[in-house]
């Protein structure tokens, strides 16, 4: 049985295909950026704080039980919960929301765990040469501790977002139009599944090796301050 493929079919329906990657784009962006800045913050309670800040215990629970939750439950589940489940408790999100909402709250978990490691790796010594030179705990954390800290763990940070980027896919399961949906939509009108998700996982590659790159560059340039990393 001779099989004969035809990717002109998918790829005409280029518009679907752009619009699947310009959603999974901002969605994994946004997540990206507001996600490792709820990593940062809870790091900072995990860790205990920096400059003799006290961290209620409540608060580390809390932040516990949320990284525990997270971390050990499937990525679809947190979404359906968010979209279906929340629902029933009077808080209706709509599909954009909840899916900003589930890949933020799943990078935040992940990376909380990653930039604790980076925090708790910071020399003691560091932190007591910073008292002495009478910094206070917002100079502490955020110019002796934190970008050494980062620097660290950037490359687990990046793959993070990475798989974070290819979890967007289950998106479409709320009818989010990223690039799984516009698969299943071209595969739908012109039977060309094959085709179809070779392409889509073309894309992803593509994407992530773009994304790898940008958040690299980010890192060194923005955050590094053009050190290497």
């Amino acid at each position: 049985m001779k099989i004969q493929l035809d990717f002109g079919a998918v790829l005409a329906e280029w518009p679907i295909l752009l619009q699947g990657v310009g959603w999974t784009l901002a969605l994994t962006l946004s997540a990206v950026l507001v996600g490792t800045s709820l990593g940062i913050v809870c790091a900072w309670v995990r860790a205990q704080g920096f400059g003799d800040a006290v961290v209620p215990a409540a608060l580390k629970a809390l932040v516990g039980g949320y990284v525990e939750a997270i971390r050990n439950t499937p990525f679809i589940i947190q979404l359906f919960f968010i979209f279906f489940g929340l629902p029933a408790a009077g808080f209706k999100l709509s599909a954009e929301s909840a899916s900003f909402l589930a890949m933020t709250l799943n990078l935040g978990a992940y990376a909380t765990e990653i930039i604790r490691a980076g925090l708790e790796a910071t020399p003691k010594g560091q932190i007591e040469a910073a008292k002495s030179l009478a910094l206070n705990r917002w100079q502490i954390f955020t110019r002796v501790v934190l970008p050494p800290a980062l620097k660290k763990i950037w490359p687990s940070m990046v793959g993070q977002s990475i798989i974070v980027m290819l979890g967007s896919s289950v998106c479409g399961q709320i009818s989010i139009p990223e690039l799984s949906y516009a698969a299943d939509l071209i595969q739908s009108r012109n039977f060309r599944s094959f085709e179809s998700f070779i392409i889509i996982g073309l894309i992803y590659l593509m994407l992530s090796m773009i994304l790898r790159s940008a958040l690299n560059w980010a890192g060194e340039k923005l955050i590094f301050g053009g050190r290497s990393i």
